[in-house]
């Protein structure tokens, strides 16, 4: 499968941004992505031996998967092998060579066997996807019948705290983002619209009904801050 404009403008966005990404996304989410990613972790069973993390980034997501069971597996999956080069060698200093492998592929097409895992794991992903659903139904694809598929996103935060965001994601954002690097600024100037689009598009109920029909059950979504993370997990048929 060709990738898309969507998806090749993501990559292009994301390839220069490895070595900083960690730091800076903490910084620029006030400190809030670390503890985002900490509860998408637990919501994955401790007997969950073995498990795929996609959109793996620097794989901050499947090291701390890796630590949260010294029995378990984690195979990361990303597009981008400049993330993933950062990715490895996070890996290497956090000792987990042996337990972390990570690959280049995309969300779309897992090299991958049904049910080959335990669970999946993706972060900030749907948005850069042209087709949700069938995205859905591909990660639901390999893991295995009662494992968990979780997803960590951005969320549009409500009430007063909206104004408050956009100003952030307008402003701020971009202007920080542009004392770090050029490419931070892009991904200031992209971030925000990108989010809105999202969430215009796939609203809370509607996104569940497509895990449903992706053979998740119970999905249910959980906010983790007013202007932040939005988590959303379910058991595989």
């Amino acid at each position: 499968m060709e990738a898309s404009s969507r998806t090749r403008h993501a990559r292009e966005l994301f390839a220069p941004l490895g070595p900083t990404y960690d730091r800076y996304a903490s910084l620029l989410s006030f400190g809030q992505d670390p503890r985002w990613r900490s509860f998408l972790v637990s919501r994955i069973a401790p007997d969950a031996s073995r498990v795929v993390d996609v959109a793996s980034g620097t794989a901050a997501v499947a090291i701390e998967l890796a630590r949260a069971d010294p029995a378990r597996s984690v195979v990361g999956i990303d597009q981008s092998p400049e993330m993933l080069a950062a990715g490895r060698e996070r890996v290497d200093r956090a000792g987990l060579d042996d337990r972390i492998e990570l690959r280049e592929s995309r969300a779309e097409t897992l090299p991958f066997e049904d049910g080959e895992f335990d669970a999946l794991t993706f972060t900030y992903l749907l948005r850069y996807v042209d087709d949700v659903p069938a995205t859905l139904r591909e990660l639901a694809r390999v893991v295995r019948p009662g494992g968990t598929v979780a997803m960590l996103e951005f969320g549009l935060p409500r009430g007063v705290w909206r104004p408050l965001w956009e100003l952030y994601v307008r402003v701020g954002l971009p202007g920080a983002g542009a004392v770090v690097s050029p490419g931070w600024r892009d991904v200031g100037r992209f971030l925000g619209p990108s989010i809105r689009s999202f969430w215009r598009e796939w609203p809370e109920p509607r996104l569940l009904d497509a895990w449903r029909e992706a053979g998740v059950t119970d999905a249910r979504a959980r906010r983790l801050s007013v202007g932040g993370g939005i988590v959303v997990w379910g058991r595989r048929a």
